[in-house]
């Protein structure tokens, strides 16, 4: 088998670490780009969602690389992330590229069929290793997530604009190549030296952003035109309401491991405007907003894809949230037809309304 996955900001560097430490050949599709976006459009439904479209485009350009096997997480709830192996997995048999399907279903749900699919990837591994290799592949998603948070910080306050995201990039290349838990270990702290060493304006006034909504245009620059990166050059420190190693902890290790957190905490935080899962992570958007404006985030920002339930119903709430903590939403909704110009355009207003708001008389605009 020559496994492919699709990309999900990234979760390539963990995901490959895992698979290659069983042994497997592994194929990464290229970075998500207008070229994939076309391939996904030209071929989904009309009405799929962008992930659905992009999932489907990095399937297609991964098939041209050789991959013949494509590994995908599964879902459940009302949100149609549940069916989306098996509708890719149709339509590309339908347009030539008949590659075998590998699921994995939420363990919590489906922990018998969860551990067939391991042992198909494993092959004849033993779980002694399969089990090092997911901790391998958990060490590097958290490494990531800590590089990330760091770059959040240091760019509203770089002096050279630019300067943390080539220390940024370094970092995860320096990361990416570690290939033990030893090694890895020393790339993230040189990563995040890397980091430290950007030269900064710490007295420099910036505003601080909650990013909260579906976890894939959280996650995927591509898909968000990198958002988080056009905030830090206005001056915006960032958060989001979901990392990687997050996501694993709650799902995977069912929340074993302490001190990260937690979806039940932001599904606690809900209960007073949200109290039951609609599907996906609406409900940890409404509580995580709500986590926010009690820590003094200065504003919030919900990001979804066009036609998602569970954030449509989120975004219902959210105006509720924000009368009650007096803390200003501003909400993007991602398809084929965002385009950058606009998305910059709202994303000064609202920083310029937020600026105001807390007495900084000029945004940093770079």
């Amino acid at each position: 088998m020559r496994l492919t996955f699709p990309h999900m900001g990234n979760l390539h560097i963990p995901l490959k670490a895992m698979l290659q430490y069983l042994g497997a050949d592994v194929v990464v599709p290229p970075p998500s780009s207008k070229k994939t976006l076309t391939l996904g459009v030209k071929y989904a439904p009309e009405f799929a969602c962008m992930p659905f479209k992009l999932n489907l485009g990095n399937f297609i350009e991964a098939r041209e690389l050789g991959a013949d096997t494509v590994v995908m997480a599964g879902g459940c709830g009302p949100c149609r992330f549940g069916y989306y192996a098996q509708i890719e997995h149709a339509i590309l048999k339908d347009i030539g590229c008949d590659m075998q399907l590998i699921v994995l279903e939420p363990p919590e749900k489906h922990i018998s069929e969860f551990i067939l699919k391991v042992r198909q990837i494993a092959g004849t591994r033993s779980w002694w290793q399969v089990i090092q290799a997911i901790r391998f592949g958990y060490q590097k998603a958290r490494a990531v997530d800590l590089l990330e948070i760091a770059s959040f910080k240091a760019r509203p306050r770089e002096l050279v604009p630019g300067a943390t995201e080539l220390a940024y990039r370094q970092g995860l290349a320096l990361i990416d190549g570690a290939t033990s838990s030893v090694e890895l270990k020393e790339a993230n702290k040189k990563a995040l030296r890397i980091i430290s060493g950007v030269t900064q304006d710490h007295s420099r006034p910036v505003l601080k952003i909650g990013l909260i909504g579906e976890i894939y245009t959280l996650l995927e620059p591509f898909s968000n035109h990198n958002l988080e990166r056009r905030l830090g050059s206005l001056g915006v420190e960032v958060d989001r309401s979901i990392y990687l190693s997050e996501w694993v902890n709650d799902h995977l290790f069912l929340g074993l491991i302490k001190g990260l957190r937690s979806k039940n905490e932001a599904c606690a935080a809900a209960a007073p405007y949200l109290r039951h899962f609609v599907g996906g992570h609406g409900q940890e958007t409404i509580g995580s907003a709500v986590n926010y404006a009690r820590a003094g985030y200065d504003g919030v920002i919900q990001v979804f894809p066009f036609t998602c339930m569970p954030e449509i119903v989120a975004k219902s709430v959210l105006p509720g949230v924000g009368g009650d903590f007096g803390i200003p939403f501003l909400t993007l909704i991602m398809d084929e037809q965002s385009g950058e110009a606009g998305l910059l355009t709202r994303l000064e207003a609202f920083v310029d309304l937020l600026a105001r708001r807390k007495g900084i008389e000029e945004v940093v605009n770079r």
